[in-house]
């Protein structure tokens, strides 16, 4: 059996009822999914490529990780659940932080895919030559200086994804934390 996810209405509301993965894409059923930046102390953002396999933004710069919300779970439980499933580390509640929602809706030839985000942030010192990268998933990883990535940000996502609810809440995150 496929992963399950909780069917919600336009507003964001639980209809009382879960979904397979295929049949929320197929259809156009909203369901949620969260969005991971891990920042280290010199405010560099972990960046992951995507696999070839990725029916979506294939081979593309992305968020550090994410992933769909599964049927019960929580958003940061998917968080948390998304960076060891692909980059092989882990985390505890305590170390992530709720920075914002979003929705987004993205279609691609046959997949219709509608969802309410949630954004987190992590603020840690990781070696990315010691990470377990998801093959599946993530070919490599990286870390991006700040002015770097605002920058990729603000030239119609040069070379990164083209997720704008999510980059706009790293600017957000990194304005307010940057400000004396």
């Amino acid at each position: 059996m496929g992963e399950k996810f909780d069917v919600l209405n336009e507003n964001g509301e639980y209809l009382n009822k879960t979904e397979l993965r295929e049949k929320c894409h197929k259809e156009g059923l909203w369901h949620r999914a969260v969005a991971v930046f891990i920042i280290n102390s010199k405010q560099q953002v972990l960046l992951q490529k995507r696999s070839l396999k990725k029916k979506m933004w294939p081979n593309t710069w992305d968020i550090t990780a994410g992933g769909h919300v599964l049927a019960g779970e929580f958003g940061f439980q998917s968080a948390l659940r998304e960076i060891e499933e692909e980059l092989g580390v882990k985390f505890a509640k305590e170390d992530i932080t709720f920075i914002g929602a979003t929705t987004s809706e993205n279609i691609k030839e046959n997949m219709i895919d509608r969802h309410f985000n949630e954004y987190y942030i992590i603020n840690k010192d990781l070696d990315e030559t010691k990470l377990k990268l998801q093959e599946d998933e993530v070919s490599e990883v990286k870390w991006i200086d700040r002015d770097e990535i605002i920058k990729r940000i603000k030239d119609n996502f040069n070379g990164i994804t083209n997720k704008q609810g999510c980059w706009n809440y790293l600017v957000n995150y990194y304005e307010l934390t940057n400000k004396k």
